[in-house]
């Protein structure tokens, strides 16, 4: 693409005059610009793009787009917001991929990647290619990639887009992160449906309160726009359950289907009956009743499927289709979990990572745990500290035996995480303390008996562990079912 009919996306009040050069690809990062490229100087938490500009001419950038002057030989061109500018130049670039595909976004505290997998399988099921972005990968068909974060920078996203667009992709699944709406990663992509799952506390650390957590959560449904596409319309899918979802239905101008348990919701189940292998119950819509039953537990696993079946049915899958995808699903990755290597115990391996998500997952295990419940927990360094004391009793309050520990310590001294949940556990003496993680699960395993129920909780699908500036190899589901084998 020419650079001037690039650059005429940003409306720019002061219109390019330089040299109108074939732009070959768009990069913030120097190390993979090559010859042509348009270079865009991103100012990251740590380090910032416009010292790596010199960088990035030297690997072959044609031009520089920088929030200041750079004293380059290439065209600089200036800007108020290269972030703002980069995913304006991306759709642009790319050829507005996402209207060119069916998009859902999936926001809330927890079940995104459950009810994203929900989701994406209703629709492959229906013989239509599909892709997918979250917490775990980027998926493109049959094909997964590695993903950094739960919601991609918007340059990366719209070349994900293009590339689905590319391989016959119809509809796409995408998990966005209250980080990836306050920081317009996602600004650019055009939306068919948002859906809501839940917002309890989790990353106050970056937002510093509730009410600017839920306001960047409202962003995805103010961002559906302010229109009415009566060819293709556009809806906000909301958990009547939760109190968020008034500001966010408020916050919409596009059609709001309500889903729910225990509040009155154009889609709503009922007559739930809970078992250690699955959950039955009734998919309520006027007067008609469909039953399911599903190969999960919990009713957060209920919120699940509601919020996933009201997603689909908007798109016009006929209900039978639905609900056949949603039986036969067997679960997500780390996502209550179960490991099984022989022994006669339980051992669930579960992402949960917030105080209501842990209190969901230890409230499931107790309706079925025929004796001792052992909870492997611990938090992450660098995250928000208010909710460590929390998470410790919910431990103490749900488990008969919390062993607290390591989680991602990051920088963080891993015995000041430990001491920070110690704040909240005063008046409990049935925890235990075991710093290193594998210690941890190892010593779970060794004290567990016939009946008993191990949750391993915070990490879930995770690889790795984080102590300092070193990752290392590490996965939860490996050490426990090492563990019951050395047992």
């Amino acid at each position: 693409m020419r650079l001037k009919k690039l650059l005429e996306n940003l409306h720019l009040l002061t219109p390019y005059q330089g040299e109108d050069l074939e732009i070959t690809s768009i990069e913030n990062d120097n190390r993979k610009v090559q010859k042509g490229s348009l270079f865009i100087c991103i100012k990251g938490y740590t380090v910032d793009g416009h010292d790596f500009a010199a960088l990035a001419v030297k690997n072959g950038a044609a031009a520089v787009l920088a929030e200041r002057p750079l004293p380059l030989e290439v065209p600089v061109i200036i800007v108020k917001d290269t972030k703002r500018a980069m995913a304006v130049l991306a759709d642009a670039f790319y050829g507005q991929p996402t209207k060119k595909l069916k998009l859902i976004g999936i926001t809330g505290t927890n079940g995104k990647t459950t009810t994203s997998h929900m989701i994406e399988k209703i629709f492959a099921d229906r013989g239509c290619k599909t892709g997918l972005i979250g917490t775990m990968y980027t998926k493109i068909g049959d094909k997964t990639f590695e993903s950094k974060n739960t919601t991609p920078e918007s340059l990366t996203l719209q070349k994900t887009f293009h590339q689905m667009v590319g391989e016959g992709v119809e509809t796409a699944v995408m998990e966005v992160s209250s980080h990836a709406l306050d920081l317009g990663r996602v600004h650019g992509c055009d939306f068919d449906v948002a859906v809501f799952t839940n917002l309890t506390q989790d990353h106050l650390d970056y937002h510093k309160t509730m009410e600017e957590y839920k306001r960047a959560k409202s962003l995805l449904f103010a961002q559906l726009g302010n229109t009415f596409h009566h060819q293709n319309p556009k809806f906000a899918v909301l958990n009547a359950d939760d109190p968020a979802s008034e500001m966010f239905r408020s916050a919409t101008a596009a059609h709001v289907v309500t889903y729910g348990i225990d509040t009155e919701a154009d889609i709503q189940a009922q007559n739930i009956q809970m078992t250690s292998t699955g959950t039955k119950f009734e998919i309520v819509i006027g007067e008609n009743r469909y039953p399911i039953h599903i190969q999960l537990i919990g009713k957060f696993s209920v919120y699940n499927v509601l919020a996933s079946f009201t997603a689909a049915l908007v798109f016009g899958i006929p209900i039978r289709q639905i609900i056949h995808s949603l039986e036969s699903l067997k679960g997500v990755a780390g996502r209550f979990e179960l490991v099984q290597a022989g022994q006669d115990f339980t051992v669930i391996v579960d992402y949960a990572h917030t105080p209501d998500s842990l209190e969901n997952v230890l409230k499931t295990i107790r309706q079925f745990a025929q004796k001792k419940i052992f909870v492997v927990v611990g938090c992450g360094g660098d995250r928000d500290r208010t909710k460590r004391p929390l998470m410790a009793e919910i431990a103490c309050r749900y488990a008969t035996h919390p062993i607290f520990t390591s989680d991602n310590p990051r920088s963080e001294d891993p015995i000041a995480i430990l001491k920070d949940m110690e704040a909240g556990v005063a008046g409990y003496s049935s925890y235990k303390i075991i710093p290193d993680r594998k210690e941890a699960i190892v010593y779970a395993v060794n004290q567990a008996s016939s009946g008993d129920v191990i949750l391993i909780a915070g990490k879930g699908h995770e690889t790795y562990q984080q102590i300092g500036n070193e990752v290392y190899e590490f996965d939860d589901r490996i050490v426990a079912r090492e563990a019951i084998k050395e047992r």
